[in-house]
């Protein structure tokens, strides 16, 4: 890893480095170097080197790190010669995030730790025509579920974020005023676009000193387009309700004004999927409709409008069946026509078109395949998407509930600066 960059900007007394900012940025790296170095650790001197800060900038971190009970002493490294290095680990128990994702006729819950490690998860039923309102309420009382899932001490802390209890109100947490920026980075985020906001307002409630926040928030995957500025989900091909819904807003409002953060549900499933892949890949979901997301450089590509990856309304067929979008011969209806003919190989061969001209576009690594469909059949799709790219193709990991882990991690990236 390189230096750390320093962005100028206005401070209260001027132009000039933005010192609250650096802080925090530093704190994520940190935080994001004892992530990767597991339960085994790392010393003060290898994150001096990977950080490019000094030792004692990264001593100061550490404490801080410490004081708000996000990283402990690991125990000492064996000395090669002198003083045996102290080692240093994340606490994942320290603070968690939700990732919930709404599917066309199910809700997936998920609990986090600050590893990534699932805590609990739960599957509820969710009906395909509820108004907006009604789904909003199933996934608040989703979340409090959940809650029952930390510990006690924890619980009491997000108790009154959630509407229950009389713990401390939320706030940004540690960092929040720029102590530390690390965990309160993430409250941050939930609170961006025209519905945002940090005061009575936006429903968040300031931090006291020493308050941290158990549940750091709440990500959402929704199905089909949205709108990451205003928070509200556009509707999806063949869903009558939805559209221009402030969900996000709502769900805040629900939950004492936790922060939300909303993303469609293929560009949950790469976010997930990033952690374990390198380089540049793209994600496709074939199920009741055909998605896909791009990871480019190692990071998500949403593209300037949000709407990049709308892979499945290609057209590749100008005189083909009539699609939900409303054009004609886009890949997704003739995957999912020739799918409903039992026609599998001819469904994973247009699929496998479909992939070639979005690796011919982007240059991409690898393609992994995801979804209902690909997952009933996964030998025969992987075989023609790759005769059809001529590059690595596979099966996506992540488990069932891939889509709900992105979501959290929408939540989680940013507290370790990504």
């Amino acid at each position: 890893m390189g230096g750390v960059r320093v962005r100028a900007g206005r401070t209260g007394s001027g132009t000039g480095v933005n010192l609250a900012a650096l802080r925090g940025f530093n704190a994520a790296l940190v935080l994001d170097l004892l992530r990767a170095a597991g339960e085994g650790g790392i010393s003060r001197l290898e994150l001096a080197a990977r950080t490019g800060l000094t030792p004692q900038a990264v001593s100061k971190i550490t404490a801080r790190l410490r004081a708000e009970g996000l990283a402990a002493e690991a125990g000492r490294r064996a000395s090669t010669g002198g003083k045996p290095r102290t080692v240093w680990r994340l606490v994942p128990s320290a603070a968690h995030a939700v990732g919930v994702r709404l599917g066309r006729d199910e809700l997936t819950a998920v609990l986090l730790d600050l590893a990534g490690d699932q805590v609990a998860a739960r599957v509820a039923p969710l009906d395909p025509g509820a108004e907006p309102e009604r789904v909003a309420g199933a996934v608040a009382h989703e979340v409090r579920s959940l809650l029952g899932s930390l510990p006690t001490a924890a619980a009491r802390e997000t108790g009154n974020a959630t509407g229950r209890g009389d713990g401390p109100g939320w706030g940004g947490g540690p960092g929040a005023e720029g102590t530390s920026g690390a965990v309160g980075a993430a409250g941050a985020v939930g609170a961006t676009g025209p519905e945002g906001g940090s005061g009575p307002e936006g429903g968040r409630r300031p931090s006291r000193p020493g308050d941290r926040p158990a549940l750091l928030g709440v990500g959402v995957a929704v199905p089909g387009p949205f709108d990451h500025a205003s928070g509200v989900p556009g509707r999806a091909a063949g869903d009558a309700d939805g559209d221009g819904h402030p969900l996000r807003s709502a769900l805040s409002a629900r939950l004492g004004g936790l922060p939300v953060v909303l993303d469609n549900d293929t560009n949950a499933a790469a976010l997930a999927l990033r952690r374990e892949q390198p380089g540049s890949f793209a994600y496709l979901h074939l199920g009741t409709g055909l998605g896909a997301a791009l990871v480019l450089g190692g990071g998500l590509h949403r593209g300037t409008r949000t709407r990049a990856g709308e892979f499945g309304h290609q057209v590749i067929q100008l005189d083909g069946p009539l699609c939900r979008c409303g054009r004609r011969g886009c890949v997704e209806s003739l995957c999912l026509d020739a799918a409903r003919r039992g026609d599998t190989a001819r469904s994973a061969h247009i699929l496998g078109v479909g992939a070639a001209n979005l690796a011919g576009l982007f240059d991409i690594d690898r393609v992994l395949l995801g979804g209902r469909l690909v997952r009933a059949e996964p030998a025969v799709h992987i075989c023609a998407v790759r005769a059809a790219c001529g590059i690595p193709v596979a099966l996506a990991g992540g488990g069932p509930h891939l889509i709900a882990h992105g979501a959290a991690h929408l939540i989680l990236a940013p507290v370790f600066g990504d």
